[in-house]
């Protein structure tokens, strides 16, 4: 306690400091902007982070909202490109369709496919609906969206438990009565190293009764283009492996009889299938520079090796309705939704399976079955909101909820090898006769507990999620310029999770059943002051939470050395909480707009997520106490007739304020004291630019623009762990191919800052639009997170960025 006494005294000082700073610039440009202003205005952002429409300065906390046209024009096409221009957010690249997602530095480090109990801590909304889902996040295609808004700090209060670091909202256009309107799209490009991609997409929005019913029609086809080559055992390269394609849509209709009721319902859907994975590898038990008896590898950049092709599928579909009415003083809302999702991760496991066939004792020629590891998540969730809203314009406004969720989510693995069995029972037979104790090899038949033949691993794990919460906030202008803002959340949670197993690498749990619950409140503060016309101050203090969980049983048949005894005590992990305590700085006026925030966010409980070594399991264990702190801006001008220029940017702290011991009396795992946490950078910053000019065009005015984007990201690191000296250090310790299993694969596992700039140009006659872009005009091959397979003893390599990419688009508007 007095640790956090004291990073949070430091903090408080630092912040007045620094908001001192920033308020006295602050006031000086809005001063000499509406004296100098060459465009007069910006245009008034409206946004709905408040659960009620206000304008993006008057929110009382820290937001970004990046618009259509901004989207369009930076070819913004994933979160993860959202992310490298918003100050604060982070998403770590998993793979396709496997991005985690953290705000202000509050991380649990690197959350894979196999942990189905790790709850999301940046909760993810389309309009009102919930659609996040822990790793899965899902990776909504951003054509026809109006905006995305990015609200930093927990959002526990109004958006609940999937939000302790904060919320991001896809805002789509919605339904027109009045107009008919639509817009076309075409893409081409090409990966300087890699292959060809494309997309068409269109949206269409339609009254069908004038000003009272309309619908919109969205579709979408995009092809990806691959960029990295696997190595095979034969000896040929496939190309470009890890292509893929998106395609979906979405259609709503809203219907508006008058002026107090509207009913708008929506169904969307989308697959995104990938052919593999943006993995680039150093180590492969079957690949590397140490065999003899093989041929020795070197890996070049972007290369990998495979056994067998794999895929990443993901099919969604959604489908909500919001019905609103306004009975004068207040408006009912309800939102009711129901996700539908099936996901499906299958690798290529067969250096896994070898590495644990190796250590088992069985025959070289076992380590080379292909082996598919299939993951297959199944969701339903359906959710339920209703809440009323004063519409008056007096002094207090306020809003009151109920929320209710119900989630059923069936995760599962099967591991087919074919031709495993047979091994299996002859190593049995081996071990067995020896009769030495504690010793004994089970056969196939005895370890499958009623799972398919040739599958070493099997596990079925149903999770049931009920939650049900009420919440309330309102805000009192106690004078014109001084508004008090409170809020409070209750919540309760309750999750049941079933776990069934089998196959020689499992445990053979048989309907094992576990519980998880959890009730209390989340409440939120905050003061804003106007200063004047153009500047506002505000301070808050908000409380978030994230649901614990229990972690799946350790696979023990496969835990070498003290690994067992080391990550076997942590089988649950409580519920994660924080306070976060800010003070903001808003400012506007004559074409510019300033916003910063100074804030420290003091974490009890946090979830940290480990790899439990030669276990090939992961866990999440709580660390007592923990802290980010930090300063995060935006600034945008134009500072001449077309000119718009920006920059955002965040200098973080997360560290560690305590340390977890092992059973072995050692720190597990790098969570110590002073470390810092996991995938997050301490410096980001996004600088943009843009200038627009009229040309003419066959007769046509129209405006010529080019623009720029450079985003720098600075070092991270994928698990506290790899902060330990020697941490880059691996020895596979399993003799293979002529390999003596103790040589030593060494690699700097402190992820290297990178910058990404792109480029385009194009010309906007309104009905038509041309542009041409070149994303990563310097190639650069950024690692995004570290990717090891059995603690590093079957395979290790780095998640990578798409190469250099040139591309022309096409857009018509009717």
């Amino acid at each position: 306690m007095m640790a956090t006494t004291k990073h949070l005294r430091r903090w408080a000082l630092s912040g007045v400091a620094a908001l001192a700073l920033l308020l006295a610039p602050g006031m000086a440009f809005a001063q000499q902007a509406d004296a100098d202003s060459q465009d007069g205005e910006p245009e008034t952002v409206i946004v709905t982070a408040t659960k009620r429409s206000t304008a993006l300065q008057d929110v009382p906390f820290s937001i970004n909202a990046l618009g259509q046209t901004e989207i369009a024009r930076q070819g913004l096409t994933s979160i993860e490109d959202i992310s490298r221009n918003v100050a604060g957010l982070v998403v770590q690249n998993l793979g396709p369709g496997q991005s985690q997602v953290s705000i202000r530095g509050v991380s649990a480090g690197q959350i894979v496919r196999d942990q189905p109990g790790v709850k999301e801590q940046v909760g993810i909304y389309l309009d009102e609906s919930v659609i996040s889902l822990s790793l899965f996040t899902p990776d909504i295609d951003l054509f026809d969206i109006s905006r995305v808004e990015t609200l930093r700090g927990p959002q526990g209060t109004l958006f609940g438990s999937g939000s302790v670091g904060g919320t991001i909202r896809y805002i789509t256009n919605q339904p027109n009565a009045s107009d008919f309107s639509g817009q076309v799209e075409a893409n081409v490009n090409v990966l300087s190293q890699g292959g060809v991609g494309f997309h068409g997409k269109g949206a269409v929005n339609i009254p069908i009764v004038q000003d009272k019913l309309a619908v919109r029609a969205v579709g979408y086809y995009t092809e990806f283009a691959g960029f990295i080559d696997a190595l095979t055992e034969t000896g040929e390269v496939n190309e470009n492996v890890n292509s893929g394609r998106r395609f979906g849509g979405r259609v709503a209709v809203k219907f508006t009889p008058g002026d107090r009721f509207s009913f708008t319902p929506r169904i969307l859907y989308q697959r995104v299938i990938a052919d593999g994975f943006n993995r680039q590898e150093n180590f492969n038990l079957f690949a590397n520079p140490f065999t003899t008896t093989r041929p020795a590898v070197e890996f070049a950049e972007r290369q990998q090796f495979l056994l067998l092709g794999e895929q990443f599928s993901d099919e969604t579909l959604i489908g909500d309705a919001v019905l609103s009415y306004n009975f004068g003083p207040v408006e009912l809302t309800s939102v009711s939704s129901y996700t539908d999702r099936n996901i499906l991760v299958s690798r290529d496991a067969s250096a896994l399976t070898g590495s644990v066939s190796l250590d088992l004792g069985f025959p070289a020629a076992s380590a080379l079955l292909p082996s598919n590891l299939l993951d297959r998540t199944q969701l339903g969730q359906f959710t339920q909101e209703i809440r009323l809203t004063s519409t008056g314009d007096g002094r207090l406004q306020w809003l009151v909820g109920a929320y209710y969720a119900n989630t059923q989510r069936n995760y599962s693995q099967r591991l087919p090898t074919p031709g495993y069995d047979a091994f299996q029972n002859a190593r049995a037979a081996i071990v067995n006769a020896d009769a030495i104790p504690n010793n004994n090899l089970p056969t196939a038949a005895q370890a499958a507990n009623g799972f398919p033949a040739n599958s070493p691993f099997n596990s079925d794990l149903p999770f049931a999620l009920e939650q049900y919460a009420f919440f309330g906030e309102g805000s009192l202008d106690l004078t014109k310029r001084l508004t008090f803002t409170a809020g409070v959340r209750y919540y309760n949670f309750d999750e049941d999770r079933t776990i069934t197993s089998g196959g020689l690498f499992a445990n053979g749990d048989s309907g094992r059943e576990d519980n998880t619950s959890s009730d209390g409140f989340t409440p939120r503060f905050i003061l804003d002051y106007k200063v004047n016309e153009t500047i506002s101050v505000n301070a808050q203090a908000a409380r978030g939470f994230r649901l614990g969980g229990v972690n799946d049983p350790l696979n023990v048949p496969l835990c070498q050395g003290s690994d067992l005894a080391t990550f076997g005590a942590f089988q649950s992990f409580g519920d994660e909480r924080l306070w976060n305590y800010e003070l903001g700085l808003k400012a506007q006026s004559g074409g510019v707009t300033f916003n910063a925030a100074v804030f420290y966010t003091d974490i009890s409980d946090l979830q940290v997520t480990l790899d439990a070594g030669s276990c090939s399991s992961r866990i999440t264990f709580n660390v007592p106490e923990a802290h980010t702190g930090g300063v995060e801006f935006e600034l945008s001008a134009s500072p001449l007739k077309g000119l718009n220029l920006s920059v955002a940017g965040s200098i973080l702290e997360s560290r560690f304020d305590s340390s977890v011991i092992s059973n072995a009396g050692a720190v597990l795992g790098g969570v110590e004291s002073g470390n810092r946490l996991a995938s997050v950078p301490e410096f980001q910053v996004a600088v943009s630019g843009n200038y627009s000019f009229p040309v003419e065009v066959f007769n046509t005015q129209s405006e010529g623009y080019f623009g720029f984007s450079l985003q720098y990201v600075g070092t991270r690191f994928t698990q506290p762990s790899d902060q330990l000296g020697n941490a880059g250090n691996f020895v596979s310790g399993l003799p293979f191919g002529g390999a003596s299993g103790n040589e030593i694969t060494a690699l700097d596992l402190e992820l290297d800052a990178y910058q990404i700039l792109n480029i385009n140009a194009g010309i906007d006659s309104g009905a038509w639009e041309l542009s041409a872009y070149i994303n990563n005009l310097l190639d650069e091959n950024a690692q995004l997170a570290f990717d090891r397979e059995r603690g590093g003893r079957a395979r290790l390599g780095f998640a990578t960025n798409q190469p250099r990419a040139f591309g022309v688009t096409l857009r018509r508007r009717f």
